[in-house]
Parts: C-alpha cells; structure tokens; sequence
C-alpha cells in the first residue's frame, strides 16, 4: 500500500491535467473512470511487468509516448474555454489510461517484487490506492486552477518520468548512461517540454490579443 501511494502520484497529476478543463460533471466522470481504468490496468500490467519490461524498445517507445501526452496537456490548458465538454470527456479518459499504462509499466514491477505472488495482497494493496488517486486528483484540480504554474509543475513531472523511462529500455538506456549521467536526459526532456509548453501559450497569447488600433486621423 505504502508503494502504491508514493507511485500514485504521478497518476492523480495526468488525471488532474486532462480532466481539469471540463465542466464540474464531466470533471467527476473524467476522474472517476480515469481512476478506474488506471487501477484495472495496473492489476493487468503487474502480472505482465517482468515479460513486458524484457521487451527491446518498449520503454523508449513509451518515453516518446509521455513526452508528447506532457506537451499535449501543456497545449491544451492553453485554451481550455474552446474545448467541447461532451468530445473532450472521452478524450481525457483517452488520456488518462493511455499516459497510466505508460507509467506504469516500470511501477508495477516493484509491486509484484512486494508481493511475491501474493495477489490477494496485491490487490489489497491496489484497491487501498483508489481513493488516494481519486481525492489525490481533486485536490490537485483544485490547485491547479488556483496557482497554474502546477501545470507546468505536473507536464514537467510527466516529462521527467520519460527520461527515466527512457534510461531504463533495455536496448537504448545501456548506450545512453554510458556516455551521459543518469540525471541529463530526464532534465534536458523536462526542460524542453516546459519551455516548448510556455512558447506555445505566449504564441496564442499574441495572436488572440487584438492588435493596436494606432492612431486615429
């Protein structure tokens, strides 16, 4: 349970971020099923982590992956009063179990390396996580209205956990941390994902303020 709380993190933010443009009802819905298609497939991909993470390019694949679904919900923050709620619902649930079964393809195996087989203590220890990525990803909507710059906060967290997914890929991290330290790539990913987020909210920012009228003759 313990594992879980502190892996459930990085959860509750990409389900903070894609559901907290829609309105109060679809927002609930967003959070709801977002939260139980993340718990149903970690039960999945724990059983399956030991194969799947033996699987040449998968977690680079799945690095790339993040990075676009971090700079995704940096974009779409950006206009979120021109977001349609019935369409944008689906896509945050789309969101939400797309970035959960990336992130937690290395989670889970730290999990199953707890439970030693135990599935009944897996899935007390699942279960028990539920309301800590349910509340977790309310609260966090809550901040993120109040002080935006968690949104970069959250993208940014998002794009690290890239790096070291990268880092981690059994045919591409080898040549990576031979030639670099452990740390560069997830902060030269973050990095980029943030400031490439920031560029883009200062583009639409100009073009949507009006242009100066001048003078008047």
């Amino acid at each position: 349970m313990m594992v879980n709380i502190v892996l459930s993190g990085d959860n509750a933010v990409v389900i903070a971020m894609a559901s907290r443009c829609l309105p109060p009802k679809q927002q609930k819905m967003a959070i709801l099923w977002g939260s139980a298609g993340a718990i149903g497939l970690r039960v999945i991909l724990t059983i399956a982590a030991v194969v799947l993470l033996k699987i040449p390019y998968l977690q680079f694949i799945g690095g790339l992956l993040l990075v676009w679904i971090g700079v995704k919900l940096l974009v779409e923050d950006d206009h979120c009063e021109n977001i349609d709620a019935s369409d944008s619902l689906w896509t945050a649930i789309k969101t939400i179990i797309i970035a959960d079964i990336v992130m937690s393809l290395d989670n889970t195996l730290a999990i199953a390396a707890i439970a030693e087989g135990d599935y009944l203590l897996l899935a007390l220890g699942l279960g028990l996580s539920i309301p800590l990525i349910i509340f977790g990803s309310k609260i966090l909507v809550i901040l993120m209205d109040r002080f935006p710059i968690i949104v970069y906060a959250g993208a940014a967290l998002i794009a690290w956990t890239a790096g070291v997914m990268i880092n981690k890929d059994p045919a591409i991290g080898i040549y990576i941390l031979e030639y670099t330290p452990e740390w560069l790539l997830p902060a030269v990913i973050t990095v980029v994902t943030v400031v490439l987020g920031y560029w883009h909210k200062n583009m639409r920012a100009a073009q949507t303020d009006p242009p100066d009228s001048g003078a008047e003759g």
